[in-house]
């Protein structure tokens, strides 16, 4: 049985920390380096029905996508929701271990994942990491279909393919454009519309899409705009993650059991369509 250390210097590894975007906090919240470590738990939300689950499996660390902290605290006092978490996880002997934006920009990362949950072919990076001598890691991915279909049954694959959410799959174009490139983007994605447009793609999704990026992008060119949850769109990385750490375990023969979570923690819950008032 590993201990933490070893099993966070393999996810390090795989998602370096240095990395990271500035602002972003990535690495270890909570856990004793000396702690042994034989069970692991990857969703993309710290929050508290994360940690109850991961009691519930006696998972000794957890990795998140999210950061718990992401602009930091000056303390983590239970009576926040926050620190509530941290309280839990402690008592119980779990560690947590986020990869954020280092896990996004990863070959393979989390847009590679969401591409895969597509079943589409990725091409290299929407936006290349320019310290990357072999051109595959970076921001977002091109990926190209199999067979040319429609803006709109490219949107029903997505709704098929990608994990249920209140808010299921917008769309902003021609539904019946001919697609035959696509970018995609794990997580919000509207600022990456300069990048898309100059690939050149008959489409881009992502999630989080605000009404004026994307008013303002459909009136400059006839790019199709698939919009998912948020949750939905990252939530294949901890599939994938969890492959990647079931092969080092093996690997170095640890004996991890490794789980992906299947909590939904999007946090929209419902969804009512709009019959519309009179105008």
């Amino acid at each position: 049985m590993p201990r933490l250390s070893e099993v966070i210097a393999a996810l390090d590894a795989l998602w370096p920390p240095e990395r990271a975007e500035q602002w972003d906090a990535v690495g270890t919240v909570c856990g004793d380096p000396d702690a042994r470590v034989d069970r692991v738990l990857f969703a993309v939300d710290p929050v508290q029905e994360i940690a109850d689950e991961a009691i519930g499996l006696g998972a000794q660390l957890i990795v998140t996508h999210h950061p718990l902290y992401l602009r930091g605290t000056t303390t983590v006092a239970a009576g926040h929701f926050k620190g509530r978490v941290v309280h839990t996880l402690i008592k119980n002997d779990i560690a947590l271990h986020v990869a954020h934006t280092n896990a996004d920009t990863a070959d393979p990362g989390v847009s590679d994942a969401l591409a895969g949950a597509l079943d589409i072919r990725v091409v290299g990076p929407l936006v290349p990491d320019p310290t990357d001598a072999s051109g595959r890691r970076g921001l977002g991915r091109v990926c190209e279909l199999d067979h040319p279909e429609t803006l709109a049954l490219f949107a029903e694959r997505a709704a098929k393919r990608l994990p249920a959410t209140a808010q299921g799959i917008r769309l902003a174009g021609d539904p019946d454009a001919v697609v035959r490139t696509v970018a995609v983007s794990g997580g919000s994605g509207d600022s990456l519309f300069d990048a898309v447009r100059a690939v050149g793609v008959d489409a881009f999704l992502t999630a989080d899409l605000r009404h004026h990026p994307v008013s303002e992008a459909t009136q400059q060119s006839p790019l199709g705009l698939v919009d998912a949850a948020h949750w939905a769109t990252e939530w294949p990385w901890c599939e994938l993650a969890a492959a990647q750490l079931d092969e080092i375990s093996d690997r170095h023969g640890w004996n991890l059991r490794v789980h992906v979570s299947s909590t939904v923690t999007d946090p929209w819950s419902s969804r009512h369509s709009s019959p519309g008032a009179p105008n």
